[in-house]
């Protein structure tokens, strides 16, 4: 019995698994990203943020590998890593380490994306799963943020990740809403068939 119901939910994949340990270091990220100045708590933000990258990392593959993709796991993955990004760059915004432009973009953004992720998988039946390019705007706003934690705002790199990330963004968010047009557009058809 039990072993039907992990097989027809996909819950209990070890996979999703990794990705709510992922979701759960975003409470030591928010605490020790509060005083990122105090004693360790720089050191702290890194080891957690390596253990939510290495989780991210081995989440997919062994998903892949092992075919435990799953819908759930389609939800929780994402749902991870923007638990992550948003309580770094909270933080980071609330203590004026970055401006406005880039919160409120990434914000909005995974708004947008997300809310619209459930608008199209209520009409299409199924989660679209993320794209290229959304993973090339998330490790760029990671690698951005990164720098940030690390003190590195005043070199070239950190500018340059800086404009590219931002432009990411708004070209992920056209990316998704066209991938999501079509994917109803062709639902649409093929229902009607």
């Amino acid at each position: 019995m039990k072993n039907n119901i992990t097989y027809n939910l996909n819950v209990f994949t070890l996979p999703n698994l990794l990705s709510f340990v992922r979701l759960l270091t975003a409470v030591p990220l928010y605490i020790f990203l509060a005083d990122l100045e105090t004693g360790a708590n720089r050191y702290y933000v890194l080891l957690f943020i390596f253990i939510g990258f290495a989780t991210d990392i081995l989440d997919g593959y062994i998903a892949r590998k092992y075919n435990k993709i799953s819908e759930f796991g389609k939800i929780i993955d994402p749902l991870a890593d923007k638990a992550a990004i948003f309580v770094i760059i909270l933080q980071l915004y609330r203590h004026e380490y970055i401006v406005p432009l880039y919160f409120w973009t990434v914000i909005l953004r995974d708004i947008l994306i997300f809310t619209g992720g459930i608008i199209v998988s209520k009409i299409i039946k199924k989660v679209l799963p993320s794209n290229l390019l959304g993973k090339i705007t998330a490790f760029s706003i990671g690698l951005y943020l990164l720098l940030v934690i690390l003190g590195l705002e005043i070199t070239l790199l950190y500018k340059i990740v800086f404009y590219i990330s931002l432009l990411l963004c708004y070209l992920s968010l056209i990316g998704y809403s066209v991938r999501a047009y079509e994917s109803i557009k062709w639902y649409k058809k093929n229902e009607a068939v």
